[in-house]
C-alpha cells in the first residue's frame, strides 16, 4: 500500500500539477493523434497510403524524438510520441513499398496488361 500512497503523494504534488499545466505535457499529448491514427490505419487497404507523406512523417518524427532530447529538460513524453508514431509510420512505409513494388500480385497484373 506505501508504493500506492507514494504515487499518489506525487501525483498530487504542487510539482506534478504544475507540470500537467505546461507545454511539455500537453504538446505530446495532442501530439498522440498522429500515431494513434497511423496505428489504426495499419489495417485499411494499401491503395490509401501516400508514399510521400509516410515518407515525411518518417522524417517529421525522426527530428523530434532528436529535438525532444536536446531541449532542456529532456521530453520524453515528446520521445514516446514521435517513437510510436515512427514506427507507425516506417510499418505504413513498409507496406506502400511492399504494395507498389514487391507485391507477385502487382508484378502479375503489370506483366499480363502488357501483352
Amino acid at each position: 500500500m506505501s508504493g500506492f500512497k507514494k504515487f499518489t503523494d506525487f501525483l498530487f504534488s504542487k510539482q506534478a500539477v504544475r507540470y500537467v499545466f505546461t507545454t511539455h505535457f500537453w504538446g505530446p499529448v495532442s501530439n498522440f493523434g498522429i500515431p494513434v491514427a497511423a496505428v489504426m490505419d495499419l489495417k485499411k487497404d494499401p491503395d490509401l497510403i501516400s508514399g510521400p507523406m509516410t515518407g515525411s512523417l518518417i522524417l517529421y518524427s525522426l527530428t523530434f524524438m532528436r529535438y525532444s532530447l536536446a531541449v532542456s529538460p529532456k521530453n520524453y513524453l515528446l520521445f514516446g510520441c514521435h517513437f510510436v508514431n515512427e514506427l507507425a509510420q516506417l510499418g505504413q512505409g513498409y507496406r506502400w513499398v511492399n504494395h507498389h513494388y514487391g507485391s507477385p500480385k502487382k508484378a502479375v497484373e503489370a506483366a499480363t496488361e502488357t501483352k
